[in-house]
């Protein structure tokens, strides 16, 4: 028997194994049983090239669980090892700089595996004792166990062995008993060994029988050999990628269409890549994509792998130049990966602008549940917008899609405003902005839809890039105003008339904190509606884009700014105007002219003292000026309270207000019920 201890002079290198290697110690299977897999494939190669004589039509991994003995086992019937290969791959851990290495890296352990091949020593993490047995491929072998209870000490025997391979024998610690579950075993084989391309056994397939799951005969494999990614594109239907789809998320909605990636310069990159429908709330689940390395399950954390907007997609990369296992910093400064990044967001740009042009009206109809995909990668990735803007689609409250440039030919020529902008006209939500929809395309205008989350966000970088270009929400104005064509306004009432005839209104308009109201005056048309409400284009904006992205506050705690526009022609605003004046007109009258009266003195007061300094003012003066300001004001406070009170007890103007708030669907609750009540009253 030989004993020994193993070639590093540091005695840190368990600690480190054991607290530091991986932040998941499930990660140890994986590795045991990938270099399980890699010793097979080696051992087929050498058979291939009739380097040797064995037969490998049988090559497998088994992985083996013993509760009573408390050892999982995994046995490969690959490569093997002499031991001298033990002593020089086991004993002297990658010997080439391995105490520099220690060093080194000791605080950041992620960064050791891949670079120094220490994928065996993860056993230690979860093992007070590691054996592994051995025989070699090569004739006349002696089989060897070499044993190590996770100190540098090892021993290192001859011992009897039939067959070829390898048995990793690990004795699981106390603290580790965990993984003495067969359920926990199932579950990491599942996670990360189901596609590992040398067949990988854990137990039998089971049966019902007798009410109960039982054993049968037979090997249960865990993996599939041949997963869809590694095949041709050509020897694969559509049927084929759904299966693989549902193999991978077998609770998943089917997915729109698929990418098949299959690179081989300048750097190895296969995988597919498959479009969820994503819903319009934008609940989407990240790491969706999972990241092999020669079929071995890397991560499903791709940020830095893949663009921000591809972690929307699910399905498969692998890729050998990735490194098995390293740390983030790593993955984000690799110039491969970096390449590789840039090479799926153009693949997929392409592939959706084939798509387009192979079948448009598929493309259509699938467009509502792509387009927050397509719309976060032109927000987040400049050249994805460059691509996407020949496939980007704009759909109208008719249902009919177009592309950026067919909408401007469209629209150009009806929607350019007195200063040359083209005017996109847009809905939110066609049901609840109906009448406003129905104003604007009875006016000639064609309107849009925009109703997802991150419209917002695209409008504006859309206006951006196309500065002749505006996007206004039909509820933003009346529909006379959203596209100004001359400077001709039409003015129908003075300032101090809407000074006078604001207060009955707003006194009847709702007090909430969530909205602010301003009333405005407005010729509307006999035939037009009484009220409108108008939603303030630049405040709704800012608010939506508030709470899509959770920040911006400041807008975000804002009430949100309406207008409510009285049409000064419709015959039921006239009659409230008619019944003001009969019931106050002798009181305003009266109000008015003590108002001008002491606006006269004080502007006479205000004249006396113009070029003088203060001191130089009449005390007396001065006092006068206060008294009448403070009259002024208390004589305004008394018109507007009547004025006010009037509004409030005007049941046509409320009912107005109620139809105008109604209509955007602002109505609620007890103010609904009484508008019921007082509909019923009015219709008497």
């Amino acid at each position: 028997m030989q004993t020994g201890k193993i070639g590093v002079t540091s005695e840190n290198l368990f600690p480190i194994i054991k607290k530091f290697l991986y932040s998941d110690h499930d990660i140890f299977l994986r590795e045991i049983v990938s270099n399980a897999v890699d010793a097979t494939q080696k051992l087929k190669t050498l058979a291939s090239k009739g380097e040797y004589k064995g037969d490998v039509s049988n090559a497998k991994v088994v992985v083996k669980l013993d509760t009573d003995a408390k050892t999982i086992t995994v046995s490969d019937n690959g490569i093997g090892m002499t031991a001298e290969e033990v002593e020089k791959y086991i004993n002297q851990i990658a010997f080439s700089g391995a105490n520099e290495f220690l060093d080194k890296y000791k605080d950041d352990a992620n960064a050791i595996i891949g670079h120094f091949g220490l994928g065996f020593y993860s056993s230690f993490m979860v093992s007070e004792k590691v054996d592994v047995i051995t025989k070699s491929h090569k004739e006349g072998s002696q089989a060897v166990k070499w044993s190590c209870n996770g100190s540098p000490e090892f021993t290192l025997d001859e011992v009897e062995k039939e067959d070829v391979g390898t048995d990793i024998v690990m004795h699981i610690s106390e603290e580790e008993k965990g993984f003495l579950e067969d359920s926990k075993i199932s579950g990491i084989l599942d996670k990360y060994c189901k596609f590992l391309s040398v067949p990988v056994i854990y137990g039998k397939e089971k049966e019902w029988k007798d009410g109960a799951q039982v054993d049968t005969d037979k090997d249960h494999q865990v993996n599939d050999v041949a997963p869809a990614w590694t095949k041709m594109p050509a020897d694969l239907k559509d049927e084929d990628y759904k299966n693989f789809y549902r193999k991978l998320y077998p609770m998943g909605e089917e997915p729109l269409f698929n990418i098949h990636l299959n690179v081989d310069y300048p750097f190895n990159l296969t995988g597919i890549l498959y479009f969820p429908k994503i819903k319009n709330n934008f609940e989407v689940q990240k790491n969706k994509i999972q990241l092999y390395c020669n079929q071995v399950f890397v991560t499903d954390s791709v940020e830095g792998i893949v663009p921000e907007f591809l972690t929307l997609l699910h399905g498969v990369i692998d890729s050998p130049d990735i490194p098995l296992n390293v740390s983030r910093s790593y993955l984000q400064s690799d110039s491969n990966v970096k390449k590789i990044s840039s090479h799926i967001n153009k693949k997929v740009a392409d592939r959706l602008h084939q798509i387009f042009k192979d079948n448009r009206e598929d493309f259509e109809s699938k467009w509502d549940d792509l387009k927050i995909f397509i719309e976060y990668g032109m927000l987040t990735e400049e050249k994805f917008y460059d691509r996407a803007m020949k496939f980007f689609m704009l759909k109208n409250t008719e249902g009919k899609y177009f592309t950026w440039e067919e909408y401007e030919k469209l629209v150009k020529d009806n929607q350019t405003d007195k200063d040359k902008n083209t005017i996109y006209l847009y809905s939110t939500n066609v049901e609840e902005q109906f009448t406003f929809v129905e104003a604007a395309k009875n006016k000639g205008y064609d309107v849009l839809v925009l109703d997802d989350v991150l419209a917002p966000h695209l409008i504006n970088k859309l206006e951006q890039k196309y500065t002749d270009k505006r996007f206004v929400r039909v509820d933003s104005d009346v529909v006379e105003n959203l596209i100004k064509k001359d400077d001709t306004t039409k003015e129908e009432l003075t300032w101090e008339q809407k000074q006078e005839l604001s207060p009955v209104f707003q006194a009847v308009c709702p007090e909430d904190k969530d909205y602010s109201f301003i009333v405005d005056f407005q010729d509307l048309g006999e035939t037009g509606s009484p009220m409108v409400i108008t939603r303030n284009e630049f405040m709704r904006r800012m608010k939506d884009m508030s709470a899509a992205q959770g920040g911006m506050s400041m807008y975000g705690d804002m009430p949100e700014s309406l207008s409510l526009v009285v049409n000064t022609t419709h015959p039921l605003v006239k009659k409230v105007l008619d019944a003001k004046d009969k019931k106050l007109g002798k009181k305003l009258e009266e109000l008015t002219a003590e108002l001008t009266g002491k606006k006269d003195e004080i502007a006479v007061l205000e004249k006396a003292k113009e070029g003088k300094k203060d001191e130089e003012v009449p005390v007396a003066d001065k006092e006068k000026l206060d008294s009448l300001n403070a009259e002024l004001v208390k004589l305004e406070e008394t018109k507007r309270e009547q004025l006010s009170d009037f509004g409030k007890k005007n049941k046509v103007a409320k009912q107005m207000v109620d139809l105008a708030l109604l209509a955007n669907g602002l109505l609620k609750g007890a103010d609904l019920d009484k508008f019921v009540k007082r509909s019923v009253e009015l219709i008497k």
